[in-house]
This record gives structure tokens, sequence and C-alpha cells, in this order.
């Protein structure tokens, strides 16, 4: 596995988003591609056509159902890259989305952040996005260089752009009216590159106009300090919010602790 070093972390830590060239072998790659494909074929109860024209196709919480995904959050370096880049001492698996982009699909990913989502608070929360596919820029993920600094704004639908019910949040600005006021990073990626990314920082992605379908899995890890949190109002993950008070330790069957820093001379 590749080796996550200090320019890494200061590129996270100062981004919010940084690029790690081969983090995955060919065989984890072609692993996920089988899984895919069987999680396309089965669908769970919150799976989403995301586009009218074309295909935008989504899934959550694919390793609580599917064995394949949950293998990979135990077995693959994933954690350790999330617990490496976090600088934290253990990792917890909290979620997972599959993302699906069909040629010709027009529809993008709009604007946002992630983490007033979720039912969690802390500042150790991260996404790895994974693709399957080769991603050429005018395709990929777009970041606003350090906003995982700024406050949290609002979930919306993707759907219709509603803003989730009675969360008190205001608004995300409008960044693709005003996108030469922010410093936005894209990367070009092959399969086995993984994005590691916060949290918060804000995000979206265009459509698929490309000839190739772009699929990435994207899992989402914590570290020390995350606390589960029962926000007011609208919560999309976890899908069903597990008996856990509000400010507790995430350590349980729904967000398993997956991986430990193991003391020097005892590998990690």
């Amino acid at each position: 596995m590749r080796e996550v070093s200090d320019r890494d972390r200061a590129i996270f830590e100062e981004d919010g988003v940084v690029l790690l060239h081969g983090a995955f072998d060919e065989a984890w790659v072609d692993f996920l591609r089988q899984a895919v494909d069987g999680a396309m074929a089965n669908p769970g109860p919150h799976a989403m056509e995301y586009a009218s024209e074309g295909r935008f196709f989504g899934d959550v919480e694919l390793a609580h159902r599917l064995p394949a995904f949950m293998r990979f959050v135990r077995e693959s370096p994933a954690a350790r890259y999330a617990g490496l880049i976090m600088g934290s001492s253990k990792v917890n698996y909290f979620d997972d989305h599959l993302l699906v982009k069909e040629p010709g699909t027009g529809k993008p990913s709009p604007w946002h952040q992630d983490q007033p989502y979720w039912a969690v608070s802390g500042r150790q929360v991260c996404s790895l996005w994974l693709p399957l596919d080769p991603v050429s820029c005018d395709i990929a993920v777009e970041f606003v260089k350090g906003s995982h600094n700024w406050q949290e704004f609002s979930p919306y639908h993707f759907e219709d752009g509603r803003l989730y019910e009675g969360v008190g949040l205001p608004r995300l600005p409008d960044i693709e009216s005003h996108r030469d006021r922010y410093e936005i990073l894209r990367f070009p990626m092959e399969p086995g590159d993984v994005l590691m990314f916060h949290g918060m920082i804000v995000h979206g992605a265009p459509g698929n106009t490309g000839s190739h379908r772009r699929r990435a899995l994207s899992t989402r890890w914590t570290g020390d300090d995350a606390r589960f949190h029962r926000r007011p109002g609208e919560i999309s993950v976890p899908t069903v919010l597990p008996d856990l008070a509000d400010g507790a330790s995430l350590d349980c069957d729904r967000f398993p602790v997956v991986w430990r820093h193991a003391p020097p001379g005892h590998g990690a």
C-alpha cells in the first residue's frame, strides 16, 4: 500500500482535500467493480436515480447489506489511510455511498457539504472517494479550497433543491454563479487513486458528458474526536439512528472500529 506522507497530511489540513495516487492495487479495484455490478443489479431500499436524462445512480449503506463492501471496509487499506490522514489513533467506519454517472448524463452533483447531512460532530470526519474508471478534469469532483473551515450550511435535496426541514442552518452561497470568487480544485484520476477529503469541505461535480461511465465508491470514516450528533430536523445518514445518546462515542455495531494505530515496531 502507499505511504501517507507529512506533506499529504499538511495538504489535507490546509486545503481540506488531498489526492493519493496509486493507493489501491488492481486487485481491489477489480474486486470493487464486481461488487458494484452486484449492487446495481440488486439496489437497496434507499437507492436513488438522480437524473431524468442519462443515468446517475446512487446507493448507500452498502457495507451493512452486502458482504463484499464490508470486506472492503475491514480488509482494504481504506481505514488505515483515513486514520493516518486525520491523525487519529482509531477509525470507525461511518457510511458509504456508491455514485455511478453513465455517459451522456448532464445532471451535476450540486455544491454541498457532507457533514451537515450526517449524525456526527467533530473535526476528524473524512471521505475516501475511489474511482473505478478514469476520471478526466471535465468530469472530476470539484472542491472549494479551504472551505472545510467554513461554518455549516443547510443540507438540501439533490432532486429538487429543497432545504432540509428544521435544521436551522443558512443556505450555502451560490458557488456556481460566482466561481471566480473561489479557488476551485479538481483532479484527474486513474482507478486506484483516491481523494481524501474533509466532511465539511464544499464540493460538487459536473455531469458526465464523456464517452465512458464514471463509477466511484465514497466511504466515510471518523476518528478520535467524532461524536454522535442528534441534529435537529432532517438527517439522511444513517437512515435509521442507532440507540446512542447525543454526544456519545460512535463505537457500536453500526459504526464499528475497524483500525487502530499500532505502537512503533508493531505495524499499523
